[in-house]
């Protein structure tokens, strides 16, 4: 819409200029809206936690022993035949080391539970407490 003069002009006619004023202002007042939200968006990041690289070594697997038990008591340490006192001894050596070896007991049938419950409490005595008990599964 144009303006003219209020004055008695018998020259009537419109202004033939775009008047802008009004399109200036409100893309001002739409820049200071942008700059003052566009860092309320910038603080509500997600934090998420990140897997962080290392160059240490993977540690290995910790040694399995196997202590076989025959129907009659005697022992076979990783299938070597040894008696009670170098038992004790072996498991005092392996108690030390880092990472802690896990004994795994594999006992006929016939032995004798009070065996057992005997080598079990040495095992605890020295320092080891990794303990598994291999079995086999009956073919009925």
């Amino acid at each position: 819409m144009a303006f003219s003069h209020f004055e008695n002009n018998s020259n009537h006619q419109p202004l033939s200029e775009i008047n802008i004023i009004p399109l200036v202002d409100v893309m001002l007042v739409l820049l200071i809206l942008f700059i003052i939200t566009a860092p309320l968006f910038t603080h509500h990041a997600i934090k998420i936690d990140v897997p962080q690289a290392s160059t240490q070594e993977i540690p290995e697997e910790p040694n399995k022993i196997v202590l076989a038990i025959d129907e009659k008591g005697g022992l076979f340490w990783n299938d070597e035949t040894i008696d009670d006192k170098e038992l004790i001894e072996r498991f005092r050596k392996t108690a030390q080391k880092k990472p802690l070896p896990e004994l795994h007991l594999r006992a006929d049938k016939k032995t004798q539970y009070q065996r057992l419950a005997e080598i079990m409490s040495a095992a605890q005595n020295a320092g080891m407490t990794r303990l598994g008990f291999i079995t086999q599964p009956d073919n009925n």
